[in-house]
């Protein structure tokens, strides 16, 4: 007998009449940018696409890391069974702009609606999935609800639950539990989110700890003849990148690139804001600080007098990792808790980082444990890093401790697969 609780029977019962709560946090989302204006109604549960005949897999991953980490899952999936469709979900703007030309063949999206019952059973009606597989771990209860009421298994693969959001439902834990016993099955990344969700009242026997799938997704797509274009306008300059930063890094690289010029003559930084909106703000800041700029998103091509290049465009991390042959992961500086290593490693970018990783904290612990990257604790440390590292033996060091991590992961995707597989042929 599934277990029962007040707290979660009142949250449903607010849920079923939270239409009008749910227009207005539409309305305000919209307001801010966050939302896309001619996508809204899915938003609401109405679809924009037809459902696909046969077997559906329905994985909702909550942004652009987790919903490219799914990517090769799919791929390789829909090969090995090519009568399976998949529907990918997603809450933010950037990641259906990412997804927008990567989607594997037989593959749609939606954004997820808003954890209002009748939109989402609206939702359910018209995709009825076959099997919900959430990445990541964000809990919807009224999602999980109404999977559970239509018996569709669920399954949580990759699961990664803060100390935060543990913190957040431990007021809850009655709720909480009447959640968990409504899950299938749970692959987690690290043993700390195993203990934080049996805590919440999960059963052993429905949990696994397999590592992150991030670990086994597909190095990240680039155009070749531009990586070759681009490398015969470096001509051979040295070259590092300052990859996803948020506001506030953009200026410590700044520091840092004018420290690490002093041992290398021409040195050229790309800096890739992590929103990508943000690049004629941080061509100014370069700018102002009297550097040379080149600005991608206005086709500014790289000249022998560029200093610092601004990659502000979607989808075109790939080719930065492969042509710089250092890398400092940004967020880790600012309290944003850092960004996925793996994406360098798996590239052959040496690894420099701050020390703010939590989001990420078990990989950069054997990253760590391997010596595989570079950790500085400010911006004044950055400078002085990134000039030993772009030394030739000690970045190939690194990028080669870093991909022997990044590769011994690889079997994640293969377990996640097997028990999707596994789940589907039970559904049959």
């Amino acid at each position: 007998m599934l277990p029962r609780s007040v707290a979660l029977s009142a949250y449903l019962a607010w849920s079923n009449r939270a239409t009008s709560f749910g227009e207005r946090m539409l309305k305000r989302r919209l307001a801010a940018g966050k939302e896309s204006a001619e996508r809204l109604e899915e938003r609401r549960g109405i679809p924009s696409k037809a459902r696909p005949d046969g077997q559906l897999m329905w994985i909702h991953a909550a942004s652009v890391g987790e919903s490219v980490s799914v990517l090769e899952m799919i791929r390789r999936m829909g090969e090995e069974q090519p009568d399976l469709s998949f529907l990918v979900t997603t809450g933010t703007v950037t990641s259906a702009g990412v997804l927008a030309d990567r989607l594997p063949p037989r593959t749609v999206h939606q954004f997820v609606p808003l954890d209002v019952r009748p939109w989402v059973r609206r939702f359910l009606d018209h995709w009825a999935p076959t099997v919900v597989v959430l990445a990541e771990g964000e809990i919807w209860p009224a999602l999980i609800y109404e999977a559970h009421l239509r018996r569709i298994p669920i399954t949580l693969i990759n699961a990664r639950m803060t100390a935060a959001a543990h913190g957040r439902w431990r007021y809850l834990k009655g709720a909480a539990r009447a959640l968990m016993h409504r899950i299938d099955h749970v692959q987690a990344q690290e043993a700390e989110t195993a203990r934080r969700l049996t805590d919440l009242g999960l059963p052993t026997e429905r949990l696994e700890v397999t590592g992150t799938l991030k670990e086994g997704s597909a190095a990240l797509p680039h155009d070749e003849d531009e990586r070759v274009r681009l490398a015969g306008l470096l001509a051979g300059r040295p070259v590092w990148l300052a990859a996803s930063t948020h506001p506030g890094e953009d200026e410590m690289a700044a520091l840092a690139h004018s420290v690490a010029r002093r041992s290398w003559h021409k040195l050229m930084l790309v800096v890739a804001p992590r929103h990508p909106e943000r690049g004629d703000a941080v061509a100014t800041i370069f700018r102002d600080g009297g550097w040379k700029v080149a600005q991608r998103s206005k086709d500014e091509d790289i000249t022998p007098d560029t200093e610092v290049y601004v990659a502000d465009t979607m989808g075109e991390m790939g080719l930065w990792y492969r042509l710089c042959p250092v890398s400092f992961v940004g967020g880790s500086m600012v309290e944003i808790g850092g960004h996925n290593p793996f994406e360098p490693a798996a590239l052959g970018s040496a690894i420099v980082h701050g020390p703010h990783i939590h989001n990420f904290a078990d990989i950069y612990g054997r990253l760590t444990e391997a010596s595989a990257t570079r950790a500085v604790d400010d911006s004044d440390a950055l400078g002085p890093a990134i000039a030993r590292t772009l030394e030739p033996d000690e970045a190939a060091r690194l990028a080669h401790a870093a991909w022997e991590v990044c590769s011994a992961g690889a079997d994640v995707t293969e377990r996640a697969m097997d028990l999707l597989f596994a789940i589907l042929d039970g559904a049959a």
